[in-house]
């Protein structure tokens, strides 16, 4: 097994080598990553192994373990988001090859030249596992209204605002 993640890889040799990869990388190294994050300090422990299954379908499995900092859209305060992936991506040359994948297979296109990223390939899943609205699960917020927050009027009645309108409207 490799530690240290080189820049660019040919996919098929890999794959045919059996060959691995883990480490640490720094977050404010996944330029794509880093645009949807609140603060880019930390690290993504990740492990990369290449393969050939049993029906000579050569794939690469993606792990990544990672405390991202986002924002909440509830309270708008920075929050630690815990991400795992783990996926397991089916090389193909051909979009046409996709069918052909077993079915807990994620799609690979692998450029003609055979030579992928595997910090892309990490920085991909990640943002893939990435919530589209991510809510701190400690976070709440009162909802507010013009009126004020909506529990001092609880005690009034979903309706009460109606009472009121046909009140004024009869006088």
């Amino acid at each position: 097994m490799v530690t240290t993640l080189p820049d660019l890889v040919d996919a098929w040799r890999m794959a045919s080598s059996r060959r691995s990869f883990s480490g640490c990388l720094p977050v404010s190294g996944l330029g794509r990553l880093r645009e949807a994050l609140a603060d880019t300090s930390g690290e993504v422990s990740y492990a990369l192994d290449f393969g050939c299954d049993d029906q000579q379908v050569c794939y690469v499995d993606v792990r990544a373990d990672a405390a991202l900092q986002v924002t909440c859209q509830r309270s708008l305060q920075p929050f630690a988001l815990p991400m795992a992936v783990n996926t397991r991506l089916g090389m193909i040359r051909h979009e046409r090859e996709e069918a052909g994948l077993p079915p807990h297979y994620e799609p690979l296109l692998v450029p003609s030249d055979g030579l992928v990223r595997p910090a892309d390939l990490i920085e991909d899943e990640l943002l893939l596992a990435m919530p589209l609205v991510a809510i701190n699960p400690d976070s709440s917020l009162e909802p507010v209204t013009d009126d004020g927050p909506v529990a001092d009027r609880a005690e009034e009645g979903p309706f009460a605002a109606l009472r009121g309108l046909r009140k004024s409207s009869r006088h």
